[in-house]
């Protein structure tokens, strides 16, 4: 606009005085300004075609050249001494685009400072040229509007430096944030949002015949580190193993903590051959003994492995198809991988099922609880009644608790239905002999479920079955969790005269120890010990080494799993006192158990009248 004005301004100057010289800077003015205009639009038109550094220039030049034509044409006005009115017009309009051009042009002060000196210093000049003391007096005056430009410039630069500072101060902290909200602090790698943005790019990127896959991987026993060496062991675990993903992660690979001790890595594969290989390298190399400090670690993990497109065609089903493959990884026998199958779905739908129809079972009485005895290996008596539950579908059949059992226990059933176990079997074992006691196996979930303890007492009270008639038979797996409510639930149920067995023993950890700990009244030797293809004589010397140790505690040693009467004897020359197993008999409804007692009681009342 001022271009514009002070080029109408010259014109109309020019024509009143019909002065050449000024004609001749008129149309100087007019043709720089024009040109000054045609210009930007150019460049305004084919924005992003220039480099900025020749843009600046451009616009120095134009800018420097018209306000040395304007400030020649006025000082003009002065030299040829033109009529007052024209020079009237024209100084007030340069005096107001010297300081226009300086506070418009503040954020570049060269540029803002050179305009108002080559548009005022030939006004000055010529004013103090002239030598009247008018002019002289107004040359001063203009002369200290220079410093107040250059004030109001450095002001309005400063203004507009440090705003610009901190805004990008903002937006580097904003940035910085950004990466810290994707990022985790124990391994350096991505989190999970940070994995998730970044699968979300991967799968938009693998276009045509490109494949992706997707390794998720989750450490075993990284629990057990936590609980026996601390949280800062821990970390340092968690670090190993994500530089060593990383050092077997390819070109383009996002590797990421997903969460706790699982770990995701997805990246780009030729073909599912190279998939296989590298899941190879990444599962041994992160499964390497680790050393640290004097701690010789092992890390056992599991994956699962999904592939795009051929497992999901978009990022959540590649997810879920690699969360189902990890799963079967782990049930499988943990320490190993898995690719996805489609079976996998139908397993899980499978379950999903059962899940449905169990909860519906318990409340349908589909539900039913049988009872295996075990036996004194000496007198051949009955001491306990293991209580085991049995499924009967009305459209599918008998269900093995193979089969809910681990379907109960994923999902959380198990709390109810080992409550109603518990409460069955209590009503059932009232009618026994007093001697005769009542063992329920109990669930890890159960113990974490608020006022387990009570629970199983209420159902004892309702049932009229004396505490001490009942045994609580856990696992190892039990003290891998909470030890202090662990350590609660087994004290309140042991004062009230609950007794404890340790199942399955020799197939956990630290077993030793838990035996020390709490109080157990019976050990329980795994049937892979006493059948099977590794039956010999290792195992017998661990069944014998335990049946000894036992002794030493004063406690009883049960074998599972005797099938045969070499079995039998053998447990029993080994020091067993108890035995399990089908060569005793299997496991019978409420009444046949009746009906074991009756026939044994029976027997040792003749056996009494003989002798």
């Amino acid at each position: 606009m001022a271009t514009v004005i002070g080029s109408i301004l010259t014109a109309i100057a020019a024509l009143a005085t019909a002065s050449l010289p000024l004609l001749i800077g008129a149309i100087a003015v007019i043709g720089l300004g024009a040109l000054r205009v045609a210009a930007m639009r150019f460049i305004a038109r084919r924005a992003g075609a220039f480099p900025a550094s020749w843009l600046e220039v451009v616009y120095t030049v134009g800018a420097a050249a018209y306000a040395l034509a304007l400030g020649l044409f006025a000082a003009a006005t002065i030299w040829l001494r033109v009529d007052p009115a024209v020079q009237v017009m024209i100084l007030p309009f340069v005096v107001g685009y010297a300081i226009a051009t300086g506070a418009r042009d503040a954020g570049r002060p060269a540029i803002a400072m050179s305009q108002p000196i080559l548009v005022g210093l030939p006004v000055v000049v010529a004013l103090i040229s002239d030598g009247s003391l008018a002019y002289v007096t107004l040359a001063l005056a203009a002369s200290l509007a220079f410093p107040a430009i250059g004030a109001i410039v450095h002001t309005i630069y400063r203004s507009l430096h440090d705003a610009t500072s901190s805004a990008e101060t903002s937006a580097e902290i904003a940035e910085k944030m950004k990466v810290l909200a994707r990022t985790d602090v124990v391994t350096g790698l991505a989190n999970r949002a940070g994995f998730n943005h970044a699968l979300g790019e991967a799968v938009s990127a693998a276009k045509g015949d490109r494949m992706l896959a997707l390794f998720w991987l989750d450490l075993d026993r990284f629990k057990e580190v936590n609980d026996l060496l601390g949280h800062t062991v821990g970390d340092r675990v968690l670090a190993a193993v994500a530089n060593r993903l990383q050092e077997v992660s390819p070109e383009g690979a996002t590797v990421a903590r997903f969460g706790g001790d699982e770990f995701i890595m997805v990246c780009p594969v030729e073909d599912r051959q190279k998939c296989e290989m590298l899941a190879s390298r990444v599962l041994e190399n992160v499964t390497r003994p680790l050393r640290l400090d004097t701690e010789r670690l092992e890390v056992p993990a599991s994956m699962g492995i999904a592939i795009l497109p051929e497992d999901g065609a978009d990022a959540d089903a590649l997810m879920q198809c690699a969360d189902l493959a990890l799963y079967h990884a782990k049930v499988g026998g943990k320490n190993r991988s898995r690719f996805y199958d489609p079976a996998m779905s139908r397993t899980l739908i499978r379950r999903r099922e059962i899940e449905h129809e169990l909860r519906a079972a318990i409340q349908r009485d589909e539900l039913s609880i049988f009872f295996q005895p075990i036996v004194d290996l000496e007198s051949g008596r009955i001491r306990t009644f293991e209580a085991l539950v049995r499924w009967f579908h009305p459209e599918k059949g008998e269900l093995t608790p193979d089969e809910f059992i681990p379907v109960a226990e994923e999902t959380g059933v198990i709390v109810t239905l080992g409550n109603w176990i518990t409460a069955q079997a209590a009503r059932a074992a009232v009618h026994w002999p007093d001697d005769v006691s009542l063992a329920v196996n109990l669930s890890p979930l159960q113990i974490k479920a608020p006022g387990a303890a009570l629970g199983i007492l209420s159902a004892l009270r309702e049932a009229g079955l004396d505490p001490s008639r009942l045994e609580l038979e856990v696992t190892e797996s039990l003290f891998l969790d909470d030890n202090h409510a662990t350590a609660g639930f087994i004290e309140a149920l042991s004062s009230a005269g609950v007794h404890f067995a340790l199942d399955d023993f020799g197939t956990g950890y630290s077993s030793l120890g838990y035996i020390d700990r709490f109080p157990f009244r019976k050990i329980k030797v795994d049937r892979s010990f006493v059948s099977g293809p590794n039956v010999g004589r290792k195992s017998e010397a661990i069944i014998r080494a335990v049946a000894e140790m036992g002794a030493q505690l004063d406690m009883e040693i049960v074998a599972e799993g005797l099938e045969t009467v070499d079995q039998v004897s053998a447990v029993r020359a080994a020091g067993c006192t108890l035995g399990q197993g089908y060569y005793f008999s299997r496991a019978v409804p409420d009444y046949l158990a009746a009906v074991l007692l009756a026939q044994e009681r029976a027997t040792e009342a003749v056996k009494r009248t003989a002798v």
